[in-house]
Formats: C-alpha cells, sequence, structure tokens
C-alpha cells in the first residue's frame, strides 16, 4: 500500500486533475512514484467545507488499470457525479479532498446467515452483485452513518437497487475489500491517513 507521502501525492495529483477538469484544459504530465504504476481500484470523493456534506463520490472497483490511470479516471467522473451538479471552478478551494485506494475484492463464501459475522465495520468495504444490479459501499460509510454490519450489508443492497434483504439470496454475490484511506483536514491542508478499525 501507500506510504503517508505518497498518499499526499495522490491527494495533489487528485486536485491537479480536478482543476484541468474544471476548467477544460488537459491532464498535467506528472511523474509519479512507482507505486502509482501497480493496479489498484480507487475512489475519489469530495465532501463541502466546513459542512462536509457529500459532494462526490465515483471510483474504479477492481484492480484493472494501474493507480495512477485509476486516479485520473475517478478524479475526472467525480466531477459529473450524477447525484449532484456538474463541479464548477470556484468549489475547488471549498472542497475537501479524500482518495480511498482499495484490495482487491474478494467473494465472500461463507454461508449466507454467517456472511455478517464475517464483516468488519470500519475495515470491510461491500460490493453486492446481482445480474445488472451491482452496489458498492466504502469501508468509512459504516462508519459515518454509525451502522451496524448487517445494517451495512442490507444499505449495500439497497444502493445496489435490489431489496436490503437480497444478500440472503442464493443469487446473490457479496464481496468484501478494505481501503487505505487520505484526507485532507480542510481545503488544500493537512493530508492524514484514516483508520477506523482499530490499527
Amino acid at each position: 500500500m501507500l506510504t503517508i507521502n505518497q498518499g499526499k501525492k495522490a491527494i495533489d495529483f487528485s486536485r491537479s486533475i480536478l482543476l484541468a477538469t474544471v476548467t477544460y484544459k488537459d491532464i498535467p504530465y506528472e511523474e509519479l512514484p512507482a507505486a502509482f504504476n501497480e493496479n489498484h481500484g480507487v475512489f475519489t470523493t469530495l465532501h463541502t467545507y466546513p459542512s462536509k456534506h457529500l459532494r462526490g463520490c465515483i471510483g474504479i472497483p477492481e484492480p484493472i488499470m494501474p493507480l495512477k490511470k485509476a486516479l485520473i479516471e475517478s478524479a475526472r467522473s467525480v466531477t459529473r457525479d450524477p447525484r449532484f451538479p456538474v463541479l464548477q471552478s470556484e468549489e475547488l478551494d471549498c472542497i475537501i479532498v479524500e482518495i480511498t485506494v482499495l484490495t482487491k475484492p474478494e467473494i465472500l463464501i461463507s454461508k449466507k446467515n454467517d456472511v455478517v459475522d464475517t464483516i468488519i465495520v470500519g475495515r470491510d468495504g461491500l460490493i453486492i452483485e446481482q445480474g445488472f444490479f451491482k452496489g458498492l459501499l466504502l469501508p468509512q460509510v459504516s462508519i459515518e452513518q454509525q451502522w451496524d454490519a448487517q445494517t451495512f450489508i442490507e444499505h449495500t443492497c439497497l444502493k445496489a437497487g435490489l431489496p436490503k434483504n437480497a444478500w440472503m439470496d442464493d443469487k446473490t454475490i457479496i464481496k468484501k475489500f478494505s481501503g487505505q484511506i487520505f484526507s485532507e483536514d480542510k481545503p488544500y491542508g493537512v493530508v492524514k491517513e484514516k483508520t477506523f478499525d482499530g490499527s
């Protein structure tokens, strides 16, 4: 995973992509450490400051491309999160940028009744898949919403557009992953690594 200095570079790089995207400029070239050439899923999350309301969250769940490219794709996409108005350049001074670097999602093969017991709140993110339906929630969401493991998995089902008890269905695929989270403390502020599972 990334060091804190690499996490800061990821945040700074993402900010440069956000700026280029909202001002219709080319993505700036930047030489990044070798760790950014490794394949990782990544999500870019934007929060308003100081209210810390969600302003966008989009990413690449699977490790299908180098981290540098995934950062570019997620940062460009989050400016047009369909749940919110298109991000404007004047907003960049009043948003907090957060990056979550994902481990490869693993399918849970436990019996459905035992799945909840395998989920550690604050460490695990979840993906629910059933046919064309798919939903993902990052590890930090369960902490921010103060959900227990069962509520977390139910809300992941709802995010997928499924009934909240769809995780009990044999046709449902449940995956979990962990994430390394880096976030500014304020716009352009100090970058810190966030942990919620006691590590």
